[in-house]
């Protein structure tokens, strides 16, 4: 098992219920996979992982993006400006 930091942003923030959490996850999940662990674990939070930004040590991560051990994730919700 590989233990993660998430860190949540804006509506994500206020539908997790919490800034930040830590969560055991299997060695070698990729991002999608960790979208689709917490759509099954916090239905809060399962409409918006179809959109979410998620990055790994503050850099984006594609969804194919293996999450390293130890690592700290920030997930964002979609973001439109004009």
């Amino acid at each position: 098992m590989n233990r993660v930091k998430l860190l949540f942003f804006a509506t994500l923030r206020d539908r997790a219920g919490t800034k930040s959490m830590e969560l055991d996850i299997p060695a070698d999940l990729t991002v999608q996979g960790l979208k689709d662990k917490i759509s099954d674990e916090y239905p809060n939070l399962k409409d918006s992982m179809s959109s979410v930004i998620i990055t790994i040590d503050r850099e984006y991560a594609s969804d194919e993006a293996v999450i390293p051990p130890n690592a700290e994730l920030a997930l964002f919700p979609p973001v439109s400006g004009g």
